[in-house]
Order: structure tokens, then C-alpha cells, then sequence
């Protein structure tokens, strides 16, 4: 019978790109088994350019170039010492047991990148079904901030569980807006995904006590930015010599007649246009974000921009109603039709979907429940938000209160 020897490596690497606040890379000992890889932190750095990749050492000459040389070198032996344990004792050798025997953990303990990772494989294998690519992108982008707090606050790229507490958090918070100069509500984003995991853990009962206990998030205002009817018109009125520009225009003026956010108006095809019992023409899509279903009439000005493409190559060639190209180049031809147009707001097709539930919806007496079955909000607090920024609904508002007082003046006082 033969023996499948497993292969087993071990390199020490800086870490060019995440320099410490003293301008130094951190050294790692790089496991490698069967192809699997665990990076172990020495708690030592050097300059990046006094490292000898090919001799995996300093390249000074100094006493303290010598020491921590050295010191590396013990760390080798420990790791070849705890590889050969494994070895006589017949268990399983992975990167990742060799890596945490050497941090002395027991292999059962679970660490907060291991709970994330696993996480986020999960979501990453349920794209199109319950999550999208974007919001598994976040999650990882989470992931990373989290190494990287870590490794700022810590030393080093992960740690167990047990060693997560109110301060761990609390800490975060404060790197997040401090050293990566996320806003408030950014910051708590990134939180908030850190508490899933946390929550995954409790769960399964590998943390004892929630470090988020007594921690509340309060989300700062945010302004919501949508064009006024006159801006709006300006848009849809001007004339474009340049064609891809009249194409950009006219998607964005389609999400502001459908609500539509960027994605679903990418995806959308004659599969969502359906007719009722009375012949009226609606769009029926759940929304890429949330999967709720966005239930839309489908206007005048929507059923033109419709026609318009029909036969459009790239709408054939697809299979969709609209020939939307790429976000990034979405965004940067709106802010040409925004300057041609001399509109000082930022544009975007979320400015456009905005403008729907305000200047197109709300402000023509659109019920709020029908505004959110139009946007796919789950409820009408969502809505709301829009509602609380539209001066028209205070005035209309108002108008009974005119009424009342209208004829009323106050009378001049005699000197």
C-alpha cells in the first residue's frame, strides 16, 4: 500500500502593501500544505528594502539585524518540531492545525476570520439566489477592514473568539472612522456585518457572551438628492449631437419614471412587461437588491423610451429593453449631461430614482403605500424618507391651515 506523503513548506514574506504606523512591513511564516496556505505573524518587521526575499532574512549587518535573523530562524525549527509531532501522532496535517498548534490553540477553538470566511463562502455560493455579487463584494470588503484593524490594533490577522469583546468593537468603531476615514454610517455598516458574524457564533455556542451587548448604532441624516421638475425637464428637453449621451439620458430618464435602481433597469426584458385585465401596461420585477417585486405602470414617456430601442442591436442581441452600458461609465457620461444641461448636482440612477418617488410620485399625490409597492419597499417607512424632504407635500399639508387663517391680520399697533 502506498503512503501519499503530504507536501508541507515554509517561507517567511512581508507584507509590502499594509506597512505599519512606524513606515516598517510585518514579517510572516508562510505554511504551506498541499497547497493550502496560513500565514503566521512573527510580531517583527523590517524595512521592505533591507529584506532579502531570496535568503528570507535581513540583509543588515547590524546586532539588531543579526537578532532578529536569528529569531527567525528559531521560529522555523519550532514550526519543523510541532510538524513532526503531527507527524508521530498520525493527526491530520493542515496549514491551518500546523498554524494553530503553533499559537497554541486547541483545534476546536474557532477564530473570527474563520466564522467570516465560512460565511461569506456561503453567500458567495448563493448569488442570484439569496444575494447579490455587490452585496458579497461588501462583505468581504468588511472582511478586509476587519484583518486590517486587527493587524493595526493587535499585531496580527485573526483571533478567537474568546478574545472578542465590547472594547474589540468599540476599537474598531474608532479605527474605522479614524484611520480608513469612513463616515459614520459606513462605519456602521461594517459593524453591523461584524454582528452577523458574532451572531453566527453565539448561535453555535462558540462565544459565551455577546461583545455588542449595550452597543446601539444611531445612523446619521442622510440627504436624499433628486432633481426638480423644472431640472428634470431640462434634461429630457436638450438635445444631444453626441449619440451615447442620448443614450445615457434616456435611461436615466427612465428611472426616474419607473423608479428603477441600475441593476434592475440593466436587467430588465419584455419577460417584466405585462398587461392587465383593462390593457394597461406595467412592469412587474422583484428588485435585485431585496427581492421584493417593484409593481409599475408603465407611463407615456417609459412606453416611448420602450419603442425606441426595441430594435436597438444591442437590446436584440440581449434580449433586454434598454442597451444600459457599465455603472462606472453610466455615471461618468451623466456628469457631462449634467454640465451641458447646468446642473450642479452630483447625477446618478439613484438621484434618478429619487427624483421618482419624489417630483414624479409624492408630488403628484401618489399615495405612499402605492409609492412603495412602485420602489419594491417592503413597507412604507422606507417611503417615508422621501416624503420628509419634498417641500410641495408640506405645503399641500398646509393648505387647510391657509384656509382657516388666510383672512386673518394682525393689527398695527397705535404709537
Amino acid at each position: 500500500m502506498n503512503v501519499i506523503k503530504s507536501t508541507f513548506n515554509l517561507l517567511f514574506v512581508i507584507r509590502r502593501h499594509r506597512l505599519l504606523k512606524n513606515g516598517e512591513a510585518p514579517i510572516y511564516l508562510r505554511v504551506t500544505v498541499n497547497g493550502e496556505v496560513a500565514d503566521i505573524t512573527t510580531k517583527r518587521s523590517i524595512q521592505a528594502k533591507m529584506w532579502d526575499q531570496r535568503r528570507e532574512s535581513s540583509s543588515g549587518k547590524t546586532v539588531k539585524d543579526r537578532e532578529l535573523n536569528h529569531y527567525l530562524e528559531t521560529l522555523k525549527m519550532r514550526m519543523y518540531q510541532i510538524h513532526r509531532t503531527f507527524e508521530i501522532d498520525g493527526r491530520q496535517i493542515t496549514a491551518k492545525a500546523l498554524r494553530d498548534s503553533f499559537y497554541g490553540r486547541d483545534e476546536n477553538d474557532k477564530t473570527i476570520v474563520d466564522v467570516y470566511r465560512e460565511h461569506n463562502k456561503k453567500c458567495r455560493a448563493l448569488i442570484g439566489i439569496d444575494f447579490t455579487k455587490s452585496t458579497v463584494e461588501k462583505f468581504d470588503t468588511s472582511l478586509s477592514h476587519l484583518q486590517e484593524y486587527m493587524q493595526h490594533q493587535y499585531g496580527k490577522d485573526d483571533m478567537l473568539l474568546s478574545e472578542i469583546n465590547s472594547q474589540f468593537v468599540s476599537d474598531f468603531d474608532f479605527y474605522l472612522k479614524t484611520v480608513r476615514k469612513c463616515q459614520n454610517n459606513s462605519s456602521i455598516k461594517h459593524l453591523k456585518n461584524l454582528k452577523k458574524i458574532i451572531r453566527i457564533a453565539l448561535a453555535n455556542d462558540w462565544m459565551k457572551k455577546d461583545p455588542f451587548f449595550g452597543i446601539q448604532f444611531k445612523h446619521d441624516e442622510t440627504h436624499v438628492e433628486f432633481l426638480t421638475q423644472e431640472e428634470l425637464e431640462r434634461i429630457m428637453n436638450k438635445e444631444f449631437t453626441l449619440p451615447r449621451l442620448a443614450l445615457v439620458r434616456d435611461v436615466f430618464v427612465f428611472c426616474a419614471f419607473t423608479g428603477l435602481a441600475f441593476i434592475d433597469v440593466k436587467n430588465l426584458t419584455s419577460e417584466h412587461l405585462m398587461k392587465d385585465n383593462n390593457g394597461a401596461l406595467w412592469i412587474r420585477k422583484p428588485r435585485q437588491k431585496t427581492g421584493n417585486m417593484s409593481n409599475i405602470p408603465v407611463l407615456s414617456v417609459t412606453k416611448g423610451l420602450i419603442e425606441k430601442y426595441a430594435n436597438h442591436p444591442e437590446c436584440v442581441k440581449k434580449n433586454v429593453l434598454l442597451p444600459v452600458m457599465s455603472n462606472q461609465k453610466l455615471n461618468a457620461y451623466l456628469k457631462e449631461i449634467a454640465d451641458l444641461c447646468g446642473i450642479k448636482k452630483k447625477l446618478s440612477t439613484h438621484v434618478a430614482r429619487h427624483t421618482a418617488a419624489t417630483v414624479v410620485f409624492l408630488a403628484n399625490n401618489v399615495s405612499m403605500e402605492n409609492v412603495a409597492k412602485i420602489l419594491g419597499h417592503s413597507n412604507t417607512k422606507m417611503t417615508q424618507h422621501y416624503a420628509k424632504v419634498l417641500d410641495q407635500s408640506i405645503m399641500r399639508d398646509m393648505a387647510d391651515v391657509e384656509k382657516c387663517f388666510g383672512g386673518l391680520s394682525v393689527e398695527k399697533g397705535k404709537e
